[in-house]
């Protein structure tokens, strides 16, 4: 999905309704990942206070944890540019509106 989105943004040439769709798929999916991230720091903890946890099982959910981070971290960006490029848009669109009114 990052992919995916990573691709359209760099195609360019998107409509306002595009972008909007993209920003919504990326919000979800950022919400996604935030979820993903907390229930393993959630697991972390339950784990950390269970005596009989193995260190294996730590280190996995840590691993885990630390590849959804730059996810995240990325689809925000993703989203604040296509939220960024839309603004730009609708803005140009009022000026030409805006210019284009007879006075």
């Amino acid at each position: 999905m990052v992919v995916r989105l990573r691709e359209t943004v760099a195609r360019g040439n998107l409509t306002e309704a595009e972008l909007r769709g993209l920003g919504a798929q990326a919000d979800d999916l950022a919400r996604a990942l935030r979820a993903e991230i907390r229930d393993s720091e959630r697991r972390l903890r339950r784990l950390n206070a269970d005596g009989t946890s193995g260190v294996a099982e730590m280190a996995d959910e840590l691993r885990r944890v630390e590849s959804l981070r730059p996810q995240l971290a990325e689809v925000e960006d993703l989203a604040a540019d296509l939220e960024q490029t839309a603004r730009e848009l609708r803005t140009a669109w009022l000026l030409s509106q805006a210019e284009a009114r007879p006075r």
